[in-house]
């Protein structure tokens, strides 16, 4: 039973090294580098998505999709598009439905800086951008009753921002969970490996 771990954005597999390892007894674990994924032709989120989906219809059924912040939203759209073929969703600190104001006011920062500032990003500032600016549209509130996977929702204790969205994501999930890893920000692979990694190997436990 495959289990998908998709990174959040200027991440990579090496971010998830220590949750990897942790897990590594329990489940094949596949982290791929969504940014640089085959057959995508742009850094444009209908692009990442359709390279995204093209990798995961090459595993075999059912999954279990984990997507951290761009990741969690690539895996929410993943699940609902395909419904049936996702046994498991494990979303953190994703949204599902776009801070449009947030984003504005993120994407005019992202342009102040220098390009320096985005060199752990494979897409550079211009595609950050164009990445940011593809997603402001992305709604998915009429369609989470839809989720027919167990789902568990993360989320660090200290990430603010994401904390309203996860509590709206369980709300609106038919039968989600909602856990909170203590001391941790947004990146919580990085923040509180040992927590994240003890959640999901119960999460999947219980789902297997």
């Amino acid at each position: 039973m495959p289990c998908v771990i998709a990174h959040g954005l200027g991440q990579g597999a090496q971010s998830w090294r220590a949750v990897i390892d942790a897990l590594r007894a329990d489940c094949k674990i596949d982290c791929p580098d969504i940014h640089a994924l085959p057959g995508q032709r742009g850094f444009a989120y209908p692009e990442l998505y359709r390279a995204f989906a093209m990798y995961c219809d090459g595993l075999p059924e059912p999954l279990n999709l984990c997507g951290l912040s761009l990741g969690g939203i690539l895996a929410l759209n993943y699940c609902l598009e395909h419904p049936g073929r996702v046994r498991s969703l494990a979303l953190i600190g994703a949204q599902f439905k776009m801070p449009r104001a947030l984003m504005a006011a993120q994407n005019l920062i992202f342009r102040l800086m220098p390009a320096a500032a985005f060199e752990q990003f494979p897409m550079g500032r211009g595609g950050v951008i164009s990445l940011m600016g593809s997603m402001a549209a992305l709604d998915f509130s009429r369609e989470l009753a839809r989720v027919d996977c167990a789902t568990l929702v993360l989320c660090g204790e200290r990430d603010a921002p994401n904390r309203k969205a996860a509590r709206r994501l369980a709300q609106a999930i038919p039968g989600a969970r909602l856990q909170y890893l203590p001391g941790a920000g947004h990146e919580v692979n990085r923040d509180a490996p040992e927590a994240l990694s003890d959640a999901l190997r119960a999460f999947w436990a219980e789902v297997r």
